[in-house]
């Protein structure tokens, strides 16, 4: 499988740089919003667009996203109105786009014409945090036949045998959550991710490695980019553009971006 994820992270792991990859939920805090969002952060330096699905009951985000979704969905957005954010992004930008949901709406918008109509508008890959690996079969048969690189979690509490499995399951990367819980959790990096991604590494070796949640600042990035390939950040962000919606939430958006862009540098002459 050969999608714009594998070519970006194959790219960036050549050059020695790690992937910055960042999660928006799509028609927050306006559809029309959500392109020039994305154009505005990757102009700033990031690699992967992961763009969530509004969803009632969203079991793996924290309250921040609950709220961003919540707002979407009042905003009007489906799972039909996504496809035409990506169309419209597909217009400007050929960044890696993830869809990021939850397996219900897939269901009621008929899985394998998901699927298609996913592959038709760009999308590159898909993160559905409720389809178990052990229930996948038929899931990752369908993304496979469309060129959608399945993507799968992976936890502090996930067994070795389970980290390998994950990593055959998966296409693009690996999604290493840094700790148990949900998004957008405020207690910080917990010293034990260290080890964790450690584990990673040593059973995940089809796949990079990207971790994510909890991640807030510049600094967390710096902690962070030596023992995985990239991270993801998606809370933070949006509470930026939450405080920030009434005015011009562009600009601070962009130098966030930056700042996480230059704490993924190995070394400061970069």
């Amino acid at each position: 499988m050969n999608t714009r994820i594998h070519q970006t992270l194959s790219k960036l792991r050549s050059q020695n740089r790690k992937a910055l990859s960042i999660f928006i939920t799509a028609g927050y805090p306006s559809v029309t919003a959500t392109p020039e969002i994305i154009g505005a952060v990757e102009e700033a330096g990031a690699d992967i667009i992961e763009l969530g699905i509004p969803f009632s009951d969203p079991l793996a985000d924290g309250p921040t996203i609950q709220l961003a979704s919540d707002r979407a969905i009042k905003n009007g957005v489906n799972v039909t109105t996504v496809f035409d954010i990506v169309m419209e992004i597909r217009k400007i930008s050929q960044i890696p786009i993830i869809l990021m949901g939850y397996v219900n709406p897939l269901i009621a918008f008929g899985l394998e014409r998901f699927m298609q109509t996913a592959s038709a508008c760009g999308v590159d890959g898909l993160i559905i945090p409720d389809i178990p690996v052990e229930e996948s079969t038929a899931y990752r048969a369908l993304a496979h036949d469309h060129n959608l690189a399945p993507i799968f979690l992976s936890a502090p509490t996930t067994s070795d045998d389970r980290l390998r499995q994950i990593d055959m399951a998966s296409e693009g990367f690996v999604y290493c959550v840094s700790i148990t819980g949900v998004t957008g959790q405020s207690n910080g990096i917990p010293d034990t991710v260290k080890e964790y991604l450690q584990r990673c590494r040593n059973n995940i070796t089809k796949n990079p490695v990207l971790v994510g949640f909890g991640i807030s600042s510049g600094k967390n990035a710096h902690m962070l980019a030596p023992y995985a390939d990239g991270i993801i950040v998606g809370s933070a962000l949006i509470k930026i553009i939450n405080n920030n919606r009434n005015k011009n939430y562009i600009a601070p958006v962009k130098e966030f971006v930056k700042e996480l862009k230059k704490g993924l540098k190995l070394r400061e002459s970069e």
